[in-house]
């Protein structure tokens, strides 16, 4: 595939991530929508459908959609070197560009919302308890199970006709399950990130593009957790992987 492919697959499937997944934050957050202060676990659903979402429309490039987990491809020899960089601005871009339609999508309910200041939870992740090591330590956990995931689930084959029915049988819907129960077991602490595309993207949209009058800081003091403690736990995960491949 080429470069120009990868790149176009990788900037549709982040965007549609982000827009869906930052979506239905907007939809639980703010009022007058019709998912108005529908939960934790709705929210929590509503990501994991957003990443199969995105991810079967990037499934031309290997949907990585996750700059952690290009890296970690790489590291483990499964993605080439020369193509990380096509693949980390696409996705950075498409967080960026996922973040801005959200906004536009919800534009009268953010007009309307009475807590403005607030709304960089609607795009970005933020720590229940602020410890920014631990915050990393966090971050990393959950991005090592995601990664680990990948790298060592079987692949669906068939042999003499006969399906092999591996964890990859499931598709993306598989990765869409262990986004799931990352977010409803690991998420607590600092709203797994676990994807450096999927915060600092839209929190650099939130910063600079998105018109939200009354808008809060964007937190930049915080804003390397969700990129380090991600590629810190992929990293980990494809090291292992090159030390137990499966």
């Amino acid at each position: 595939m080429s470069t120009d492919e990868i790149f176009l697959w990788e900037l549709l499937g982040t965007t549609v991530l982000i827009l869906l997944g930052t979506g239905v934050v907007a939809n639980n957050v703010l009022r007058k929508t019709n998912g108005n202060d529908g939960g934790v676990l709705f929210i929590n659903i509503g990501w994991g459908f957003a990443v199969f979402t995105g991810a079967s429309l990037a499934a031309p490039s290997g949907a990585h959609l996750n700059p952690a987990l290009t890296l970690s491809l790489a590291i483990a020899d499964k993605t080439e070197w020369s193509d990380v960089p096509v693949y980390l601005v696409a996705q950075m871009l498409g967080g960026v560009l996922g973040a801005v339609v959200c906004w536009a999508t919800y534009k009268l309910q953010f007009d309307d919302h009475p807590e403005p200041g607030g709304t960089l939870g609607i795009f970005a992740t933020a720590p229940q308890i602020a410890h920014r090591a631990w915050n990393t330590v966090t971050e990393a956990v959950g991005t090592f199970v995601l990664v680990a995931f990948v790298l060592f689930s079987p692949t669906y084959t068939v042999s003499d006709g006969v399906p092999d029915f591996g964890n990859s049988a499931l598709g993306y819907a598989g990765v869409a399950f262990v986004v799931l129960v990352i977010g409803t077991s690991l998420g607590g602490p600092t709203g797994y990130a676990i994807n450096p595309a999927r915060d600092l993207g839209p929190r650099l949209a939130y910063a600079f593009l998105l018109p939200i009058k009354g808008k809060g800081s964007p937190q930049w003091g915080y804003s390397w957790v969700p990129v380090v403690g991600p590629i810190a736990g992929g990293a980990l995960a494809a090291l292992v992987y090159l030390a137990y491949p499966a």
